[in-house]
């Protein structure tokens, strides 16, 4: 087992830098809040999407905020930002979980790979805030 030492994994890969966490939860939160106000406005007069995919889409941004002010959150606590696989895991896993579901709602049957890959981003960003209590 390596340890933030080791010379098998150089010091710049250990953790992300809390600027890069700050700026990264900073991006999830405007593209979650923009997300949002065109799922609000400019999906609802689509004749071609469901509500129940408008409903999707929304929880897709709601939980691009939520994931951005976990970052942010994470960024500001000194033995966080410094965790080697948190805030990667809620960065990927946040933005695999949530572009998938805008990509399934705009286009389904052009990306209807993507439906196994959600729930994999979703579990990989659970994995990341479960990272945080150990």
């Amino acid at each position: 087992m390596t340890d933030s030492s080791s010379p098998l994994i150089p010091r710049s890969m250990n953790s992300m830098p809390r600027s890069s966490l700050w700026r990264t939860g900073a991006i999830f939160v405007a593209v979650g809040m923009i997300a949002g106000a065109f799922g609000a406005h400019g999906l609802k007069n689509r004749s071609n999407i469901s509500r129940d995919s408008i409903d999707s889409w929304m929880t897709a941004s709601h939980y691009a905020v939520f994931n951005g002010l976990g970052l942010f959150a994470v960024s500001l606590h000194p033995r966080f930002a410094a965790h080697r696989f948190a805030p990667i895991a809620i960065s990927v896993g946040g933005a695999v979980f949530s572009s998938s579901i805008y990509l399934l709602v705009s286009n389904r049957d052009r990306f209807k790979f993507l439906g196994p890959v959600t729930p994999l981003g979703g579990l990989t960003m659970i994995l990341g805030y479960l990272s945080l209590a150990l």
